[in-house]
């Protein structure tokens, strides 16, 4: 990656930020950073975002049944275009450090670069919902101080997952960790692999 996790942080703040200008999941997506490094990253957590609007949509007791299965369907699809997000990003870093020499004694992570960021998008997500609880209007205190205790713990995750992403990468810029990048193979929205959907067709 050619720029710092905290770089990649506000990258992830903007993106946040630029979507609840409008807060609204059908609104017109634009990338500020087009034809940069850090467009797909830009991409990505706007992607989370939106899908973390999906979830909240789709928890209303009062919600439609056919209008919930028509959110439950864009959730997967909004699901898949993640996934694939992802796994192009872990390209990109392989791509970035193809160049390495590996050590002999190298050791091979548990889980890749791009799926670690995953979680930290997710993460700055949180973080900014969380302080939209910590500042909301006309709650009672015995709730708000909860939210801050949650808070605290969510920017704590915050520096030890920045700092454990950056460590990751410069093991691999170091040639001590080497990484595999693994297609995810979801078989629920492949109409070759689903037994529900190959069996309709049939």
């Amino acid at each position: 990656m050619n720029f710092s996790i905290q770089h990649l942080i506000k990258v992830f703040r903007e993106a946040i930020d630029q979507y609840h200008i409008e807060d609204e999941v059908d609104q017109v997506f634009v990338n500020p950073y087009n034809g940069k490094p850090e467009e797909i990253y830009f991409h990505k957590c706007w992607i989370d975002t939106v899908q973390w609007h999906f979830e909240d949509i789709i928890r209303d007791e009062h919600i439609d049944p056919v209008e919930a299965l028509k959110l439950k369907r864009r959730i997967d699809k909004s699901n898949q275009v993640r996934t694939d997000m992802v796994e192009k990003i872990d390209e990109k870093v392989r791509t970035y450090y193809q160049n390495v020499e590996v050590n002999a004694a190298a050791k091979l992570n548990t889980e890749s670069p791009a799926w670690a960021i995953d979680r930290l998008s997710i993460l700055m997500l949180k973080i900014y919902h969380m302080q939209e609880q910590v500042d909301r209007e006309g709650i009672d205190e015995e709730l708000r101080a909860r939210c801050s205790g949650k808070l605290a713990v969510l920017l704590e995750q915050e520096v030890d997952l920045s700092t454990s992403i950056s460590q990751l990468l410069e093991a691999i810029g170091a040639g001590q960790v080497y990484m595999k990048v693994y297609k995810q193979m979801k078989m629920y929205n492949d109409p070759n692999l689903n037994p529900v959907l190959y069996k309709a067709k049939s």
